[in-house]
């Protein structure tokens, strides 16, 4: 956060703009790179999302993803695609997401991190069916990173294990 203010006064007084934390200069662009290159050219944070994921909600989801850095001071944003196994209505997807719990979902709307900013809810918008197949889903998503993404998150699955039994109180 301090990179990006100092960049961007730099940046508008003309003055020379100084990297530090970033491998390229933060304000007002994109970094298509979060963390270090693994082997497989993928970055850690993009390696941590597949792990994670795996770990977490199940060991056969396929993901597949590019982290970019985004200059933000609050929150995370994801475009994420989905394929499912089989063919599901656009309709049912919506009444699903309107449901779940933790889940704000918007079909006429669009959400973005500052929306999200000190709230306990992962926002979901801009849901579209692919335009060729019918399991596909294209979803817009934008949480806390700070409640979310990290404490929040922590505490709600740790919970959630609790309440199905997988883990004890006295771990």
């Amino acid at each position: 956060m301090n990179e990006l203010t100092e960049q961007s006064k730099s940046y508008f007084s003309k003055d020379q703009i100084v990297c530090k934390s970033f491998p390229k200069q933060i304000a007002y662009n994109v970094i298509p790179q979060i963390d270090i290159f693994t082997d497989n050219k993928f970055t850690k944070e993009e390696m941590k999302m597949v792990n994670e994921t795996n770990k977490i909600l199940d060991k056969n989801i396929n993901v597949n993803a590019t982290c970019v850095r985004v200059p933000s001071y609050m929150g995370h944003a994801e475009s994420i695609y989905i394929e499912l196994e089989k063919d599901m209505s656009i309709e049912d997807l919506e009444r699903a997401l309107q449901n779940a719990e933790g889940i704000k979902y918007s079909n006429s709307d669009y959400h973005t991190p500052i929306d999200s900013e000190g709230e306990d809810w992962v926002y979901v918008s801009r849901v579209r069916k692919d335009i060729y197949k019918n399991n596909i889903f294209n979803l817009w998503v934008v949480a806390d990173n700070l409640l979310k993404g990290a404490a929040l998150n922590s505490v709600q699955i740790g919970e959630s294990l609790i309440k199905k039994k997988i883990m004890s109180t006295n771990e």
